[in-house]
């Protein structure tokens, strides 16, 4: 079978409108906004109006990434939406979000892997892509945790936020996407997890979101470090020849312990954690938008991610 290369052609982001800093949780937790700064990175974070959807917040962006691709929705011919916040259990909220485009006729479906979701869809759409089941794809990460969290539970409530964020990726001349690998470990599935059914409609007394910090803490840094080593020794290439260093934004301390580990300066890490906090599914694509008008031709960019159940993986890209 013929492969082909694919590369990321256009990047979209979106958050919604309703800013909420740390001075929230101060008015009635017990908490600062130093003592949540010093331990996450987190100063903001943005929460969707109840009545929003998370295939109304993804529009916007999978709108920026089709236009800086330079296409027209109706010539996507894929579309994967990772989300853990679907609109409902079934359709798929990917065959949701295309209607909303007029992207009809081509192949919709979700993926679920939580933080991790984003890599995975990207990495499923490479594999179409180079084996000739479409020339190209949009792939969407987005979430809306604000309907999942326990608000009073202080070691979780302060580390999310809403967020969507889209990429188009497409045939290329030229290596673009160079390595890709995806990994999975269910022994650890109740490191991240929800009391029950999770949606964007859904309020937290339905669906509590819990996480064991420590341990979720000393596993995503092992994990995303093994992976993000190994995309590069695929590629043939060492962690000191990457431009930028795409990390899930999940908490300031694990972007810079892994950085560290595999010996990045400081300079090439992408940080935007303090800004929108943990997004999940929609975390790598948001950070790439942030740098998106920087990157060179020929940059390499490494994107490496963990999340729920236990998933990880990484994504190694030549611009």
């Amino acid at each position: 079978m013929i492969r082909r290369h694919v590369t990321l052609s256009g990047i979209g982001g979106h958050l919604p409108n309703n800013l909420v800093g740390n001075d929230y949780f101060e008015q009635y937790l017990n908490t600062t906004d130093e003592w949540i700064r010093k331990r996450t990175g987190i100063a903001n974070r943005y929460f969707a109006k109840p009545d929003t959807q998370v295939s109304q917040l993804a529009l916007p962006a999978a709108r920026q990434a089709i236009k800086q691709a330079g296409m027209d929705a109706n010539d996507i011919e894929l579309i994967i939406f990772a989300t853990t916040t679907p609109d409902r259990c079934m359709p798929a909220t990917a065959c949701l979000l295309q209607s909303m485009l007029c992207a009809n006729n081509c192949p919709a479906f979700d993926v679920q892997a939580v933080c991790s979701g984003f890599v995975y869809g990207i990495s499923i759409a490479t594999a179409m892509i180079s084996a000739s089941m479409a020339n190209n794809a949009l792939v969407i990460g987005a979430d809306i945790y604000s309907r999942l969290l326990d608000m009073q539970d202080r070691s979780t409530c302060i580390l999310f936020g809403d967020g969507a964020g889209a990429a188009v990726l497409t045939r290329s001349d030229r290596a673009g996407i160079e390595a890709v690998n995806l990994y999975a470990d269910g022994r650890h599935a109740d490191l991240i997890t929800t009391t029950g059914p999770s949606s964007s409609t859904q309020s937290a007394d339905k669906a509590v979101f819990t996480m064991d910090g420590p341990a979720v803490y000393k596993t995503a840094v092992l994990k995303m470090t093994e992976s993000a080593l190994q995309v590069c020794e695929q590629a043939g290439c060492s962690p000191q020849d990457i431009d930028w260093l795409v990390v899930h934004q999940a908490n300031l301390r694990i972007i810079d312990a892994i950085a560290k580990k595999i010996k990045i300066k400081q300079d090439k890490v992408v940080r935007t954690v303090v800004d929108h906090a943990n997004t999940s599914a929609a975390s790598i694509p948001l950070g790439l938008e942030t740098i998106w008008e920087r990157i060179k031709p020929d940059d390499l960019v490494l994107m490496t991610t963990a999340g729920g159940g236990f998933t990880w993986g990484s994504v190694l890209w030549r611009a």
